[in-house]
């Protein structure tokens, strides 16, 4: 496959899926869903008491580009606080637009999708992922004072 789209390494990434399925202690949950063609993920983190990532699950009914943001986010998320993870989706945002470099380490892996650039419509399916996260730190600050989170 020569499309740059769809490069080994991002099928490979795709293949792994590193951190796919769910968390059955999980603090909190965010989901992510592009109504233009269907793709949804939902993942699952575990947040210590600074708000940081110790655990994140996905559940990515998604095309591969999305698959593969996911297995990213399941390798390397872990620490990252929500700070981490704003900085993170606007660096990618930045790079899909041919503005930026690829994001730093732990999230260089992110580089795989520099074809995307090219590709204008599929930016949204390498963030939705992203999103996913954002939208669990976010149910995390909007739960009850003593609660462990929200469970969306």
């Amino acid at each position: 496959m020569s499309d740059p789209l769809y490069k080994k390494e991002i099928l490979r990434l795709a293949a792994d899926a590193h951190g796919a399925g769910r968390l059955s202690e999980a603090h909190v949950t965010g989901v992510a869903h592009n109504p233009t063609c269907g793709d949804r993920v939902s993942v699952d983190l575990v947040l210590d008491e600074g708000g940081r990532v110790t655990s994140m699950a996905h559940d990515t009914k998604a095309c591969v580009l999305a698959q593969a943001s996911a297995s990213i986010l399941g390798q390397a998320l872990k620490g990252a606080s929500r700070d981490d993870v704003e900085d993170l989706i606007n660096r990618i945002d930045m790079m899909l637009g041919a503005q930026s470099p690829p994001p730093a380490m732990p999230f260089d892996a992110y580089s795989a999708f520099e074809g995307v650039v090219e590709h204008r419509n599929r930016r949204r399916c390498v963030l939705l992922p992203v999103e996913a996260v954002l939208n669990a730190f976010e149910n995390s600050e909007n739960a009850e004072p003593g609660s462990v989170g929200s469970k969306t």
